[in-house]
């Protein structure tokens, strides 16, 4: 028999086969990821070398016959979809299609026959489906090789590989988390991030009124529709910006003004001395207790120039002598959202700031009088900074919801009044209705995709930038 340098008989087979792990493999299991991949490449024998082309042969070598036949059924069942389906769509991702659809004169039947051609919307769709099921088949054959290996490495140690079902019961034993959280992954995948990330490449394509398919293709544009926002068409541009300043303006009035009155409201019920508590606490939830969009339906017909408000100011009290254009008018229409939002959001935060008001410790209210301070000072001193430490996360959640608050505008004014400056936009639009608007009445779906990509910039980056800064995410655990 043949000996190495070292002076022991045979190699890494050899080493193998009297129980020992490959000579120069590491003595725990195999890494995760593509590290535990190249461990099997280099230290992996015939058969778990054999799993880089058929998966499972390394489990099935070690008599794990159901795992390793799972995984080559997974490779016989992805080989199928992409030659059957997914290729066709992933080769001409790159143009979106070239054939058009057209209708062909038949002389002999005297009739149009209709010639099928490329759906650019089908072939971006299942295109990035198979995109994602390729990322999803490659997880699958990691795993494969890591389990090949990692059944080496126990069959080299002397022990015996797990069996199919002593791994069934680890998944509701120490892995359990895998099994909770499974198929919620899944789920968020197939349903979430998929249609968004479909979403999010229809920015970058011409698929607008004028490239529908199957009639029509759509190709890609790359940056085009971003350059239109910012300088390339000037009333896109304009209609951006100015959408824009109305979306920030609004979010921080329909933000600080609810929670200002909500918690001066919160203050006074929760006074000493006040009477019946309860009972004006019960009258503010009263109004949650009816829908957002009904109040806001109802708002709009009293708010009308044939509506209650009208008559009354006309015919009652005499006020005016025309309808007031509280809907119809730009500046009074952004008056009148913010108002009628105060109904709406006032009584959240009343509730909000009522369970904080009442857990604010008694003995800092009692100190800082011992040394004097007026309630003035003690608002200032205890009670606002203890309010804004523990409501800085809602604050943020607040802002974002109002800069994508879609009821409040869309029930009451519907984005009107509409400008013939604005691209196919209205005076109180926000981004979020002015992108409804884009893609259900005029089918530009890049731009709306554009604006949605903007949109999620811009709610990110100020979430971040403000919960960083605040003393909710310095402090976290204390409040001084």
């Amino acid at each position: 028999m043949a000996k190495n340098d070292n002076g022991n008989v045979g190699g890494q087979a050899v080493g193998a086969a009297a129980g020992q792990a490959p000579r120069g493999a590491p003595e725990r299991p195999p890494a995760h990821g593509l590290s535990g991949v190249a461990e099997a490449a280099r230290f992996g024998d015939i058969a778990t070398r054999l799993s880089f082309v058929l998966m499972g042969f390394g489990c099935v070598a070690r008599r794990q016959f159901i795992k390793g036949l799972l995984f080559f059924a997974v490779e016989i069942g992805y080989l199928f979809y992409l030659i059957g389906f997914g290729l066709q769509y992933l080769s001409r991702i790159n143009t979106l299609g070239t054939k058009l659809f057209n209708e062909v004169w038949d002389e002999k039947d005297q009739i149009f026959i209709n010639t099928p051609g490329d759906n650019s919307m089908q072939i971006l769709l299942f295109g990035v489906l198979t995109i994602f099921v390729t990322v999803a088949f490659a997880l699958v054959y990691f795993a494969s090789l890591r389990a090949a290996y990692r059944a080496q490495l126990t069959a080299a140690s002397g022990k015996r590989p797990a069996t199919f079902l002593e791994d069934l019961t680890s998944l509701l034993d120490r892995n359990l988390h895998s099994t909770l959280l499974g198929l919620p992954a899944v789920g968020v995948i197939a349903f979430t991030v998929l249609p968004l990330v479909f979403m999010v490449l229809l920015a970058f394509t011409n698929f607008d009124r004028a490239h529908q398919p199957p009639g029509n293709l759509f190709t890609w544009v790359g940056l085009g529709n971003f350059q239109d926002i910012f300088w390339g068409n000037p009333q896109k541009s304009t209609t951006f910006f100015h959408i824009l300043g109305w979306t920030l303006i609004w979010a921080v009035f329909a933000t600080f003004l609810n929670y200002v009155f909500g918690m001066v409201i919160a203050l006074m019920i929760n006074k000493k001395g006040i009477r019946l508590k309860g009972l004006w606490r019960f009258c503010f939830v009263l109004s949650i207790a009816v829908p957002a969009f009904v109040t806001l339906l109802l708002m709009r017909q009293m708010l009308g120039a044939q509506g209650a408000i009208n008559i009354l100011l006309q015919n009652v009290l005499h006020i005016t002598d025309a309808p007031v254009n509280f809907l119809t008018d730009p500046f009074l229409a952004k008056v009148t959202v913010i108002i009628v939002n105060l109904w709406i959001g006032i009584p959240y935060t009343i509730l909000i700031t009522s369970g904080i008001l009442m857990n604010i410790p008694a003995d800092l209210y009692e100190a800082a009088r011992i040394d004097g301070a007026k309630p003035v000072r003690q608002f200032r001193s205890i009670t606002l900074p203890y309010m804004l430490f523990v409501t800085t996360p809602y604050l943020i959640t607040q802002f974002i919801g109002n800069i994508n608050n879609f009821n409040a505008i869309f029930f009451l004014t519907e984005g009107g009044p509409n400008s013939l400056d604005y691209y196919q936009g209205g005076k109180t639009d926000l981004l979020v209705t002015w992108l409804y608007r884009l893609t259900v009445n005029f089918q530009d779906y890049n731009l709306a995709s554009t604006i949605g990509i903007l949109v999620f910039i811009v709610c990110g980056g100020v979430s971040l930038l403000t919960f960083n800064l605040t003393a909710s995410s310095k402090k976290e655990e204390t409040f001084s």
